[in-house]
């Protein structure tokens, strides 16, 4: 298999992998927003294909939920679910995808300095989708904070640590089965 052929295979297999974890998700009572395994397909996917690749994905993702296939949280998707109270921390994804990915990309090797990049892409996410909850539920900013991030920090955190752990060791299972190639300073090629 040539190199465009297993890039293009491994991206769309990482979109394909966000449709399964998306809509894996638990609601909780007080809150629109629900914990999702979607970071965990986000954060593979970086690891996997790399920034680019991986914000391709994500968008794949996106894009698949949008025209309406159950992709998203509760196996819901079409329009509605991205201008709903989610559909900030969706759209909040691509840049989790772009922040954590360029740290992964360089320093994949090192764990703290890839955890540094996932919780400040996670973070942005948070932006977005607390300024988007506010702003669609008629909530303060700090009311949206409270229901939409303030609950899922830990998780988000227990995710993080997780794939800083796995993230690495699949890298290195992807370039030694010579699915993926890495340049001298750990970027994708």
């Amino acid at each position: 298999m040539n190199t465009k052929t297993k890039e293009l295979t491994l991206t769309a297999l990482m979109a394909a992998i966000l449709c399964i974890l998306g809509p894996l998700s638990l609601p909780l009572p007080f809150s629109p927003v629900p914990i999702s395994l979607t970071m965990i397909g986000i954060y593979l996917a970086v690891y996997a294909v790399g920034m680019w690749k991986g914000t391709v994905a994500v968008c794949l993702y996106l894009l698949l939920g949008l025209v309406g296939l159950p992709v998203f949280s509760g196996f819901s998707g079409g329009p509605a679910k991205l201008l709903g109270p989610t559909g900030g921390y969706l759209i909040g994804f691509l840049f989790t995808a772009l922040i954590s990915g360029f740290f992964i990309d360089r320093f994949w090797k090192n764990r703290l300095v890839s955890i540094l990049g996932m919780i400040l892409g996670i973070g942005v996410a948070y932006v977005f989708g607390t300024v988007w909850l506010a702003y669609v539920a008629g909530m303060t900013f700090s009311q949206a904070l409270a229901a939409g991030v303030i609950p899922y920090v830990g998780f988000d955190l227990i995710k993080i640590i997780i794939l800083a752990i796995v993230g690495p060791e699949l890298k290195k299972v992807l370039i030694r089965a010579d699915l993926i190639t890495v340049k001298e300073n750990g970027t994708p090629c």
